[in-house]
């Protein structure tokens, strides 16, 4: 993915007035990473490799909220409203889990499915996420993995210690 495409994806998920308050740590491959010092917050983030028009602007990410305790945790935003009821499945290599979540969001269901998926992210090519619409109709999104481990390494240091 190219810089200006990852920037225009932020501008359009909304973080225009605060994305002054970002600090950029580079873009690798296909995935950003990025440091909030006022939350403080660091995550690595990606688009989906396909460029469509959804309901939102799809994206996925790895956070950090260390006042938080909260270190490496799986989001997506998906490009469409899911169904209440529909499974939401993330596909990668020979994996598959059942995420958790609605409306426009999922995540894994816990720590341990949050560190197996970023651990298969180090190694696998690309993600596939499938889901239901609100009207029934199946979507997915695929994301490329070629960056995502230094991403996410370089959200992890940037919040060391904070």
């Amino acid at each position: 993915m190219k810089l200006p495409a990852l920037f225009l994806c932020l501008l359009a998920l909304g973080a225009a007035p605060a994305a002054q308050a970002r600090d950029a740590l580079g873009v690798f491959g296909a995935w950003a990473a990025f440091r909030d010092p006022q939350v403080p917050r660091c995550y690595a983030i990606a688009v989906p490799q396909i460029e469509h028009r959804g309901e939102t602007a799809p994206y996925a990410d790895v956070g950090l909220w260390p006042k938080r305790g909260v270190r490496g945790q799986f989001h997506l935003r998906l490009a469409r409203r899911s169904m209440g009821s529909a499974p939401i499945t993330l596909s990668m290599g020979r994996n598959r889990w059942q995420l958790v979540g609605g409306g426009y969001d999922a995540w894994a269901a816990d720590i341990r499915m949050d560190a197996a998926i970023i651990a298969a992210m180090r190694s696998a090519e690309s993600f596939t996420v499938s889901a239901r619409d609100a009207q029934g109709r199946s979507f997915s999104d695929t994301y490329p993995l070629q960056g995502a481990g230094t991403a996410m390494d370089a959200a992890t240091v940037a919040c060391a210690g904070r």
